[in-house]
């Protein structure tokens, strides 16, 4: 596929508030940025019924065992790969539930492999390699919402009947593309012209974090605001574990630590045998019969 003409793309556009940024004092120049990044949520916010969208789609896929599959290059490549390694300690989901795919592999997450982002067939050819289906999710991620590369991924999981979602930062009525949702948060011109690892970065990477972590709440792996099925790997989750422990029973720290050690340190079945007085086993039957939700087991 060719790659299309971007002149009159909104994020190529020049900004009229950064035209003399380079005259500016240090101060005065990081007011300027701060001021245009303060746009970024307001932007979002306009379009959060889409995310909505997406979320319950999501949500309902992965609970019959469907896939998330986050899809970009460059900037964008790497803000789908930075949220779905997250889900792993934040969450405990399983390996190749939630996917990152950046345009040139792994070696493009620290060096740029600009071109590959030009090739409509390689993005359609990462989904036949994933073996896309329909029980699965592709989030395709491009600031311009013209990259060949995503356009291609897209188009394919739409043909293997996937859940297909767009997320992009432009306003052009010839983009209209056979997608499920679209999300669009139009953060206008960049600081410096065609930046898009800056606002539209950022935008992506809060549309991605509200994504993952609604999805994640609605299947079960949030208690109020608590991280209860946090993966305990380090010292840090494990200090984490053993706080969210004694935040939600009131137990004492030693009762916290010999609880979750049964359990392996996983905090839903240790906070269940503490509250219900059963086994490991016990508690993890009865997280099973309720979806996985502590509150309905506890409550």
């Amino acid at each position: 596929m060719a790659v299309e003409n971007r002149v009159n793309l909104v994020t190529e556009s020049r900004n009229p508030s950064s035209m003399n940024i380079d005259l500016l004092s240090t101060e005065e120049m990081l007011t300027v940025i701060n001021r245009e990044d303060a746009r970024v949520t307001e932007a979002i916010h306009a379009v959060i019924p889409a995310i909505s969208k997406a979320v319950d789609l999501i949500t309902e896929k992965m609970r019959k065992g469907g896939r998330l599959l986050y899809i970009g290059a460059g900037t964008s490549g790497r803000m789908g790969v930075l949220d779905a390694v997250e889900c792993g300690p934040t969450f405990s989901v399983e390996p190749g539930r939630v996917i990152g795919i950046i345009a040139g592999g792994k070696e493009a997450m620290f060096n740029a492999k600009e071109s590959v982002e030009d090739n409509y067939k390689l993005g359609a050819r990462e989904i036949i390699r994933h073996k896309v289906g329909a029980d699965d999710c592709v989030v395709g991620i491009a600031a311009s919402g013209k990259t060949p590369y995503v356009l291609g991924a897209l188009n394919e999981a739409k043909k293997r009947g996937a859940v297909s979602i767009r997320i992009f930062c432009n306003v052009d009525p010839l983009m209209e593309q056979d997608v499920d949702v679209e999300i669009n948060p139009v953060v206008g011109p960049e600081i410096l012209t065609g930046s898009t690892r800056m606002k539209a970065g950022t935008a992506q990477k809060m549309v991605l974090n509200m994504i993952s972590t609604a999805v994640m709440i609605k299947l079960g792996k949030v208690y109020s605001n608590l991280m209860v099925d946090l993966n305990a790997t380090n010292h840090k989750l494990v200090e984490r574990a053993e706080s969210i422990f004694i935040e939600i029973t009131g137990a004492t720290p030693e009762t916290a630590k010999k609880y979750l050690k049964q359990a392996n340190y996983r905090v839903k079945p240790a906070i269940v045998m503490y509250e219900r007085g059963c086994s490991l086993t016990e508690a993890l039957g009865l997280l099973g019969e309720n979806s996985g939700f502590l509150r309905k087991v506890i409550s």
